[in-house]
């Protein structure tokens, strides 16, 4: 399925609107994010619903305009315009999406980044975008949103980059990086009350059913996983566990989904962690459950079944038994919470010696 996009600045100029945004799609770009921020710009850029550009105005640009760019679900976008003069935009905004399937951002398109922002354009990445971003040079010294699933990636290739996997966005002066998905929304409306005032950003999220958004600051929902190790194997089965939080794939499964026996991927947990591959789920799953009563106010019942134990009680009798205190009480002193999660952070799940124990250190 291909859609062109249509030219909204044929009439109206940086001049004549308050916001003028260009979009770049690199290779299997994620389609969420890009028509996010793109539908919040359109509903805010007329009084009405007729999605004229008085207010604001919005180009898909290419190197290749008029050659489809497919996104990761299979929709393509065709680019309507050109690389002409990028001074004319407010924000340039690049969208990422796959990581580990075909082309990333092209030499063409780098260079395009790389002259927006020498023309005082502000940059934004969405989703992965951020990684084009850091390849051009843009980056350097700044802080750089990424989301916890892309975080191991985001290490494995930018080791002098600072990535902040605990945020929905981040700004950093003229570079603005966004974790994806449902935080693009966010991101944009800040983009819209930041130019067009707080009433327009908040006609668009009616319009879009969004009763409330979240503030750059605003955490994601799942914490951003470190380095438990550097075997693939191992790295590769802690990845699928967190993709697998509340229906726990058995020992047998996480192995075939590793290409070892069970005997092997057990070894090899313990040979590199310490721990059984159950015990570091285990640990990792009541990590979450410990975030969520941070951080939402779901009923331990709901945060009990996200997180893959049986019931409430199943849950409790677990988490007290980890951090020698029940759910409801850590919720209720969230201070003291925010130290307990500290002390489960990955890196300390796999050291017995770094346990929480109830003492205060």
């Amino acid at each position: 399925m291909t859609y062109r996009s249509t030219p909204t600045n044929t009439l109206h100029t940086k001049e004549t609107t308050s916001l003028s945004v260009a979009f770049i799609l690199l290779p299997n770009f994620t389609l969420t994010p890009f028509s996010s921020v793109i539908d919040t710009l359109r509903l805010a850029a007329d009084d009405e619903d007729y999605s004229r550009p008085l207010k604001c105005r919005w180009s898909i640009i290419s190197t290749k305009p008029g050659k489809p760019v497919k996104s990761s679900c299979g929709v393509e976008i065709t680019p309507s315009q050109g690389i002409n003069d990028l001074s004319q935009y407010d924000y340039l905004v690049v969208v990422g999406g796959l990581l580990h399937k075909g082309p990333q951002a092209d030499h063409e398109s780098i260079s395009v980044l790389q002259k927006a922002a020498a023309q005082g354009v502000s940059i934004i990445g969405l989703c992965t975008g951020s990684f084009a971003m850091i390849r051009a040079g843009l980056m350097q010294g700044r802080r750089c949103c990424v989301s916890w699933y892309h975080y191991n990636d985001f290490l494995e290739e930018f080791a002098d980059v600072k990535p902040v996997a605990d945020q929905v966005y981040v700004i950093d002066g003229k570079r603005i990086t966004c974790a994806g998905g449902a935080g693009a929304l966010d991101l944009a409306a800040w983009l819209v009350e930041k130019h067009l005032g707080k009433a327009v950003a908040q006609k668009s999220l009616r319009i879009l059913q969004v009763d409330r958004v979240r503030s750059a600051s605003a955490p994601q929902p799942q914490p951003p996983t470190v380095q438990l190790s550097h075997n693939e194997r191992v790295r590769k089965a802690v990845l699928t566990m967190e993709q697998n939080m509340s229906v726990p794939l058995s020992v047998e499964e996480l192995a075939s989904r590793v290409n070892i026996s069970k005997r092997q991927l057990e070894r090899t947990f313990s040979e590199q962690l310490g721990v059984s591959p159950q015990a570091c789920y285990r640990d990792l799953r009541l990590r979450h459950g410990l975030w969520q009563l941070l951080n939402t106010d779901k009923a331990i019942s709901d945060i009990a079944a996200d997180c893959g134990f049986s019931d409430a009680s199943h849950f409790s009798r677990h988490f007290s038994k980890t951090f020698k205190r029940p759910p409801s009480t850590v919720r209720s002193h969230r201070t003291e919470g925010q130290e307990l999660l500290e002390k489960l952070m990955p890196e300390n799940l796999t050291k017995p010696e770094h346990k929480y124990t109830g003492k205060t250190q």
